[in-house]
């Protein structure tokens, strides 16, 4: 119904535009009690751009998220290392002091300008169930990782993240060929929190409740909840790598060094730098594995096992128990004598061609006694138990091929494993559940086919596995059938669950 005057004729037509009209629903932002009119279409508020810091762009994405600022002076850090390392002695002395501090000063200055411009171009955000890691200047590079493949999240934090506060986050994906997108460096807040946040995404853990902080207040980093298994003194960490065959060489190889060199009178340099290697070379091990294993300590949560360890470099990695493969007990032979084993595993997903095979969790008790394997062995493995396990030894005729670890040498069939035992001076235990078995071979070699003899195979994904070595030809046939049919039936019931 069209207004009217007091006079009864209709008010005359106004030309110009409506001076207020709004924009549509969802078209830009909406207009505030004080907003000043302008013309429509209103325009669209500017995007936050592909490093917003706030609001993210339409659908729900998250906006991306640099790294820590520090970044780039820890990887400068490393690139002096670098340096340093490639500008030798010679180079001292053939340009001077004063032209070799230019030299360090410009590579250090190149390698910091690089950093910077590589931290200002890497970014990572979510994207549904991905998370996508953008980086590189002139040649941009985008990976796409799926949260459905996801293994397992490690924080890890090298000696300069420590002291700074810092820590890396590297991302363990199923079927790849090695560690996923590290995100070098979070803060220690940051990098658990994205950790539990893209485990609770891919389904390996429900997100923690994140408390109400007061307003300016410092967030602390969210306290994972577990039960504590085990923590293996550091006492013992290092009185089982003094327990070891390099270190009772030692003392000999440093005669046999004191020896040459009194008998000689003078060495040259070729043989001071070879000793040196070669003593380096047999006290590395033990070191790098007390540094790797120092503050070791097991906790249980849900379906995980969070595994902490490192003095130098810390971690803190996570193994998916329902992805265990295999389970191996080692009591090496000095270690036997104050009753010590160590467990390893091996887990489905993680690559065997690691060049860092610190990145692959296969740490499960690098020291502890028999009561403490027992008690591991039973939480990866329930109802196993690790000193009730059957094994039957190779029959008598297989003394030709094994005169001295015939009956050291065993397998067997546990309610629940394959069970595999080997190894005379060390001795070994290998335990396979039925449902990660993949495949089970019988194999014979010339001398065994003379004697009657087969080796039972039961394969793994990750191509381990067990091996029952030197049975009874109708027993190997025997105990492939069995084999075959108990992993139908335990995936089978892993299916069912």
């Amino acid at each position: 119904m069209s207004e009217r005057s007091d006079s009864g004729a209709p008010p005359p037509h106004d030309d110009r535009p409506d001076p207020t009209p709004g924009p549509p629903s969802g078209y830009g932002p909406p207009p505030g009690p004080d907003a000043t009119p302008g013309p429509w279409p209103a325009p669209l508020p500017p995007y936050p751009g592909p490093w917003g810091p706030a609001a993210g762009p339409p659908g729900g994405e998250e906006p991306r998220q640099r790294l820590h600022p520090l970044s780039p002076a820890l990887h400068g850090a490393k690139s002096l290392v670098v340096v340093i390392a490639g500008l030798s002695w010679s180079t001292l002395s053939r340009v001077g002091f004063g032209w070799f501090a230019v030299l360090v000063t410009v590579f250090v200055l190149g390698a910091t300008v690089l950093s910077v411009v590589s931290w200002w171009n890497t970014g990572y955000h979510l994207v549904g169930r991905e998370l996508r890691v953008y980086e590189g200047l002139l040649w941009r590079r985008t990976r796409a990782i799926p949260l459905e493949r996801l293994q397992a999240v490690e924080v890890v934090r090298p000696l300069l993240a420590q002291l700074t506060g810092l820590a890396e986050l590297r991302l363990e994906v199923v079927g790849g060929g090695k560690t996923e997108a590290p995100l070098a460096y979070l803060s220690v807040a940051e990098a658990t929190a994205l950790r539990q946040r893209l485990l609770a995404v891919a389904g390996r853990s429900a997100p923690a409740p994140v408390p109400a902080a007061e307003p300016g207040a410092p967030v602390a980093p969210p306290v994972p909840e577990g039960r504590r298994l085990h923590a293996v003194r550091n006492q013992d960490l290092l009185v089982s790598q003094l327990l070891t065959p390099q270190a009772f060489l030692l003392p000999l190889g440093l005669v046999f060094v004191g020896a040459q060199f009194l008998s000689e009178g003078s060495w040259s340099f070729i043989a001071v730098a070879s000793t040196l290697t070669a003593m380096a070379g047999v006290v590395l091990q033990p070191i790098r594995r007390v540094l790797d294993d120092w503050s070791f300590r097991l906790d249980r949560d849900d379906g995980t096992l969070r595994v902490h360890n490192g003095l130098l470099e810390t971690r803190m990695q996570t193994v998916p128990l329902h992805r265990v493969q295999t389970v191996r007990a080692t009591w090496p032979l000095l270690w036997r004598m104050k009753g010590w084993l160590r467990l390893r595993l091996e887990v489905a997903g993680y690559s065997a061609g690691e060049p860092d095979d610190r990145n692959r969790p296969d740490r499960l008790l690098p020291v502890g006694d028999a009561g403490t394997g027992a008690m591991v062995v039973a939480e990866v493995l329930p109802g196993v138990r690790l000193d009730a396990l059957p094994a039957t030894p190779p029959p008598s005729r297989a003394r030709w091929l094994r005169p001295l670890s015939r009956k050291v040498v065993g397998a067997g069939l546990d309610e629940r494993v394959f069970v595999a035992r080997s190894g005379l001076l060390t001795r070994r235990l290998t335990l396979v559940p039925y449902a990660r078995i993949q495949s089970v071979r019988v194999t014979r070699s010339p001398v065994q086919r003379l004697l009657r003899l087969a080796t039972v195979h039961a394969d793994t994904a990750g191509g381990a596995g067990a091996a029952a070595v030197d049975r009874d030809l109708a027993d190997a046939w025997e105990l492939a059938a069995e084999l075959t049919e108990r992993s139908r039936a335990a995936r089978r019931t892993d299916s069912g669950r």
